[in-house]
């Protein structure tokens, strides 16, 4: 079994019986917590790079690449999963080509103590692929790709500014990115 097609764990589950869950206190939602991650050790590190080089290889070459059984690979993925190291598996997308021609990273400063509110609607804004809360100048680092200027502007001037938790914002347009491969 190739490993995209592994169980997909939800983000948002009931609380276990035990009641070992974090409870979400904005919107009163629990949201289970991944148990502590457990170590790794070489293997599971091999599989990791392997896995980040391509998402799509078969736990059959994944486990004749790392010198283990197809059962020991295929334990191993899904407790990396599990344990909330795997988050997901993906494509690497050129956005160029993708019809998303305009990137840009944006600085926001916000109001004090208003970071999951404003994460939960940056979530929501259509070219949005990375988010961060940062420490300096600045709170918050926002990653778009848009279609082109006009889009990137309406994403910034409408949707941005109109969120009343967001003080400012600066725009920093990219020309050009790469994306870095794991080294093999």
């Amino acid at each position: 079994m190739a490993p995209e097609q592994m169980a997909e764990h939800p983000k948002n589950a009931a609380p276990p019986e035990s009641g070992a869950s974090g409870e979400n206190g904005e919107s009163g939602a629990y949201v289970q917590e991944p148990p502590p991650a457990r170590p790794l050790d070489a293997i599971d590190r091999d599989i990791l790079q392997m896995l980040q080089a391509d998402g799509r290889a078969s736990i059959r070459s994944v486990a004749e690449r790392v010198h283990v059984s197809r059962a020991n690979a295929y334990a191993r993925i899904n407790r990396l999963v599990e344990d909330g190291v795997i988050r997901g598996f993906g494509a690497r997308v050129n956005h160029e080509r993708a019809g998303q021609g305009t990137s840009a990273y944006i600085t926001l400063k916000i109001v004090q103590n208003t970071w999951r509110t404003v994460r939960e609607q940056l979530r929501r804004l259509p070219g949005a692929s990375h988010i961060a809360l940062v420490g300096g100048d600045f709170d918050v680092l926002l990653l778009v790709h848009t279609p082109d200027n006009r889009a990137l502007r309406e994403v910034v001037l409408t949707r941005l500014q109109a969120i009343p938790e967001v003080l400012s914002t600066r725009t920093l347009l990219v020309f050009e990115e790469e994306d870095l491969e794991p080294q093999s």
